[in-house]
């Protein structure tokens, strides 16, 4: 006998967010995501995007957007917020490739996104929630599709994210405002909610923040050529014994991606 596809949740899945949100707030993922993602989206026949989470303002998904169709013409994105009085306040500004929608984890839509962006949406949440929620999520996505969850401050400066297939969790990601960086651990307050907890000794992500520490020190002489430079120097080290995944074009913009696979937390 053929089994029967689970109906959809009678409400929305998940809790409601504080909501806060401002303008250029999430350009860094953005942007790293029509870099990385953008090919994949112009290959489609439907680029659907999802900001999941927008918030008590829609002003990131309509940047979403934007940015997306720079690297994909045919992008459209939904915005999908959990409390429907946001929803109603965000449809004064849908426009064509831009819509909204009241729901949550179950992601609502008759068809697979090829995107869902869920950031600073479960930061709120335990720890112990968020492979179930990742799971979910990249359960709902297209084949090829991309998960990215991550959080940053409030104005944007630094921002740290999980880029995850249907198969799961695939790299890590960290940005930053060079300017404002005083080392690269200043980061770990925004480390997404899988990995906050683990910035402990004995955890790979504190390892690689230590390491990371030591070879923007060991690259302060490059501060003299600007915090770009030393910031290049210092991943170029990082390499030697960190999976680095990207190169210097996006090292340039203060990022550095790394395999999920070497930050692993450890079990217990």
């Amino acid at each position: 006998m053929a089994s029967r596809v689970p109906p959809p949740p009678s409400r929305p899945v998940g809790t409601v967010t504080r909501g806060t949100t401002n303008p250029n707030r999430l350009r860094r993922m953005d942007r790293w995501i029509a870099a990385a993602h953008g090919a994949a989206l112009r290959r489609a026949d439907d680029p659907i995007a999802v900001d999941l989470g927008y918030g008590a303002a829609p002003w990131t998904a309509v940047e979403l957007l934007l940015r997306l169709r720079t690297a994909a013409p045919r992008a459209r994105v939904v915005g999908i917020e959990i409390d429907s009085e946001r929803v109603a306040a965000a449809r004064p500004y849908a426009r064509e490739g831009l819509t909204f929608r009241h729901g949550g984890f179950e992601v609502p839509l008759p068809a697979r996104p090829l995107l869902i962006r869920a950031a600073n949406v479960l930061r709120q949440y335990d720890e112990d929630a968020v492979a179930a929620v990742w799971e979910r999520l990249c359960a709902r996505l297209a084949p090829g599709g991309l998960l990215v969850e991550g959080t940053c401050d409030e104005i944007g400066r630094r921002h740290v994210w999980v880029a995850l297939g249907p198969e799961g969790p695939r790299t890590v990601t960290f940005a930053a405002r060079l300017a404002s960086l005083d080392r690269p651990s200043d980061l770990a307050e925004r480390l997404p909610k899988a990995l906050i907890h683990r910035n402990v000794p004995g955890e790979p992500v504190h390892a690689f923040l230590r390491d990371f520490d030591r070879a923007w020190a060991a690259a302060a002489p490059y501060a003299a050529y600007g915090a770009r430079q030393r910031w290049i120097r210092t991943v170029r080290d990082l390499t030697a014994d960190w999976p680095v995944l990207d190169r210097s074009s996006r090292w340039r913009q203060g990022e550095v991606t790394v395999a999920w696979a070497a930050l692993t937390p450890r079990r217990g």
